[in-house]
């Protein structure tokens, strides 16, 4: 009796167990799905252990492109350099040197006559002012050497040793303007260098150019209008066309402005191709 009087006295004076919270109690079942954690996708285990490996750091070291390769060097511009970009600059070098030695005009010509002359890159502008006129000639040295003759020369017969190379010579296709103070449209007239006419000499009576089309234009409008008629000279009357090359010529634009404009586009031609060598090793190069 007295062992179980002291036995429930003592769990009297237990305390009490510990109330469990209602979160805690609560099921997954109660909670709404967008509430769940979504689960977690396993990793591919290759992936995972180059991760680990690489301390979190691999993949910013896979993605940073090799700024060296086999046979390359890396300068602070952070491009490539080989072994091939230097042969190619130091051709250049000797390049740029072998045609500065043969250029003819270190400043550009003048055209006779009272012709001003203005330069943009590869474009050309030639200006006179007379009686009440403005006359125009534009020309670009781009595309403006004709092709050398040596390929043909192979296939008649080998060159001989002490034949001298022919110069290179820049014939450009010209446009001539001719504006009235008058008048609101101007006379274009497009003009070329045939090439079984440039070089000859000893035939006083031929022309070294000649218009292929004549076109009036709308004037201080830099697009021509495609809806203008357009006279093509190779169905044209001899008798027009021979008025043409006269009026041409009492303007200043006859054979000896064409031989000076060759030479002056020549000289233009050459400035530009050793400017684009430098240009092009400087790019090699990286300075």
């Amino acid at each position: 009796m007295l062992l179980a009087r002291a036995l429930r006295a003592a769990a009297a004076l237990r305390p009490p167990p510990p109330r469990h919270s209602p979160r805690r109690l609560l099921s997954a079942a109660a909670f709404p799905r967008a509430l769940l954690p979504p689960p977690a996708a396993a990793a591919p285990p290759l992936a995972r252990s180059l991760w680990q490996l690489g301390g979190g750091g691999w993949r910013t070291a896979l993605l940073r492109p090799r700024r060296c390769s086999a046979g390359g060097v890396s300068c602070g511009c952070g491009g490539l350099h080989t072994e091939g970009d230097k042969a190619f600059a130091e051709f250049l070098t000797d390049e740029i040197k072998e045609e500065k030695k043969i250029q003819k005009h270190k400043s550009l010509p003048k055209i006779s006559g009272g012709w001003e002359l203005e330069v943009h890159g590869t474009e050309a502008k030639l200006v006179r002012k007379i009686a009440g006129e403005k006359i125009t000639v534009t020309f670009n040295i781009n595309n403006s050497i004709p092709p050398s003759p040596e390929e043909e020369e192979e296939t008649q017969g080998e060159q001989k040793p002490d034949e001298q190379e022919p110069d290179i010579t820049s014939t450009p296709n010209f446009v001539v303007e001719v504006i009235k103070d008058d008048t609101k449209q101007t006379l274009v007239l497009d003009c070329h260098y045939p090439e079984d006419e440039v070089g000859q000499e000893g035939e006083d009576e031929s022309d070294i150019f000649t218009i292929r089309e004549v076109s009036f234009q709308p004037t201080g409008e830099s697009d021509w209008k495609e809806t203008n008629y357009t006279l093509n000279t190779d169905s044209l009357d001899w008798a027009l066309y021979d008025h043409l090359m006269d009026f041409l010529a009492d303007r200043g634009v006859d054979n000896t402005f064409a031989d000076e404009l060759i030479e002056l586009s020549t000289a233009l031609e050459h400035q530009e191709y050793i400017k684009f060598l430098e240009d092009l090793k400087s790019f090699v190069k990286c300075q």
